[in-house]
């Protein structure tokens, strides 16, 4: 096809400004801004562009969904998806740029955010954008710019929830993976395990009833059931093994280190992949915690705070073959299929919303949530123009 009616469509120093500005423009949730300054940021270029937006709310926290139709008769509905979130900068001093600065430096763009993911939601915006200035499309896109990603994905959940996913038939999540398309996702399992025994003096230890020996034999028990279950499944390219990973304990407290404390939690970060079903590794780990509890006489109980599945869309779908097209058309090279190592907010709509995801965007698949997080100047453009390939590729194959 000839793109060049796309490329046109496509500000290149525009789409850097607008990036560079989403960068500078504060997410975080915990400092009592959340997505609100990032939102009336995104609502005004929407505005501008003549675009109406819904706004729903999930947990407190805004959301924004577009749905442009294309004027070219019926055809089927293609989203893309980002978050508005961002993860904590971190420590300042493992940083050489200023982490909301947006600074532009050897072709890079800096900041927290950049790769994840406000790079993804500006190509999408523009290569959106492109695909309605070239004319004429079947069918209908969907944009939607979601909360919370970071955390619970409340965005992605609550958008299924009100019936915003209910007529797509694909959705591209636009989240950074270094030029690999990823019909395939790790899931993931967020457990709390709870220790309940009895307080007493350390010179006094037979008084009470301690967790924490517990608790070390619950590590030791879920090391040695990760070494099971890799045996079992073995390692799935492209995204590797299974994993149990404690991330959190939590017992006593270092001035009162004479106490021997009642109470102690530990928190796991499970990650899964074909062939794992997550209600039998549950009960698994759960009898792995009764048994340390029941030996040391204490109480325990299992909390699960999230299950997110591992899903998969076929490699062979209109989707990823509309999406490993345009990447070719755009780059001059057929891109690797590959997996997604974590969960995002397609796990979600495609579980729960049974809609095909396929997680494709700008940025390095590994620099995620590091310092110096930096995004390609160049890929801006390039996945911006990729984005409104395969929406035209997608939408017109539909409608054949």
């Amino acid at each position: 096809m000839d793109i060049s009616s796309l490329d046109a469509g496509i500000d290149e120093r525009e789409l850097i400004e607008f990036t560079q500005q989403l960068v500078r423009t504060h997410t975080l949730h915990e400092e009592g801004r959340g997505e609100r300054a990032v939102a009336a940021f995104l609502l005004d270029k929407i505005s501008d562009w003549g675009w109406n937006a819904e706004l729903f709310d999930a947990g407190g926290r805004p959301n924004i969904v577009v749905t442009l139709t294309g004027g070219g008769g019926d055809g089927p509905t293609l989203a893309f998806e980002g978050h508005m979130d961002v993860v904590a900068e971190g420590e300042l001093d493992q940083w050489t740029v200023d982490p909301y600065g947006g600074e532009i430096r050897d072709g890079k763009l800096y900041g927290r955010g950049s790769a994840d993911m406000k790079s993804g939601v500006a190509a999408m915006l523009y290569g959106t954008r492109a695909l309605q200035l070239a004319g004429p499309f079947p069918g209908r896109v969907r944009l939607f710019l979601l909360a919370d990603e970071e955390g619970m994905m409340t965005g992605a959940k609550t958008a299924v929830a009100n019936g915003f996913v209910r007529d797509v038939d694909g959705v591209i999540c636009c989240e950074p993976e270094g030029d690999e398309v990823c019909p395939i996702s790790k899931g993931a399992i967020r457990l709390r395990v709870d220790f309940t025994g009895v307080m007493s003096h350390g010179a006094m230890p037979w008084q009470g009833r301690n967790t924490l020996p517990a608790l070390a034999r619950v590590l030791l028990g879920l090391e040695a059931l990760e070494s099971t279950l890799i045996q079992e499944v073995g390692n799935r390219p492209p995204l590797g093994a299974p994993s149990i990973t404690p991330t959190v304990v939590r017992a006593g407290t270092a001035d009162q280190m004479n106490t021997i404390t009642g109470t102690s939690a530990l928190y796991l970060d499970v990650r899964t992949v074909p062939g794992v079903d997550h209600e039998t590794l549950l009960k698994r780990i759960g009898e792995c915690v009764d048994t340390a509890a029941r030996d040391c006489e204490i109480g325990s109980a299992v909390t699960v705070i999230d299950d997110r599945p591992w899903v998969e869309t076929g490699s062979d779908t209109p989707l990823v073959t509309a999406l490993l097209r345009a990447h070719e058309v755009v780059n001059g090279v057929r891109p690797s299929l590959g997996g997604v190592p974590g969960t995002t907010d397609g796990t979600i709509l495609t579980h729960f919303g049974g809609v095909p995801s396929v997680v494709y965007g700008p940025g390095g698949k590994w620099i995620a949530h590091m310092a110096d997080e930096w995004v390609a100047v160049r890929d801006l453009k390039r996945y911006a123009l990729t984005y409104a390939v395969a929406a035209h590729d997608f939408l017109h194959q539909g409608s054949r």
